[in-house]
């Protein structure tokens, strides 16, 4: 029997405690600020791998 070394579920569930913690007593209109901001650090994070070439994928592009 193979034992577990990366539980997938956890992980989700220690992120959200994570952000809820930073965001749980903010208003509406900061908690919008705060995905907006991050989603913002994601793609330009995703842009700097993918011109590294670390970035793997299915080769296909996506369209805005």
């Amino acid at each position: 029997m193979k034992t577990k070394t990366f539980d997938c579920v956890e992980m989700k569930r220690k992120a959200a405690a994570r952000i809820h913690e930073q965001i749980g007593d903010l208003a509406l209109e900061q908690k919008i600020e705060y995905w907006r901001r991050r989603s913002e650090e994601f793609r330009a994070e995703q842009e700097e791998l993918t011109a590294r070439g670390l970035r793997g994928g299915s080769g296909k592009s996506k369209s805005k």
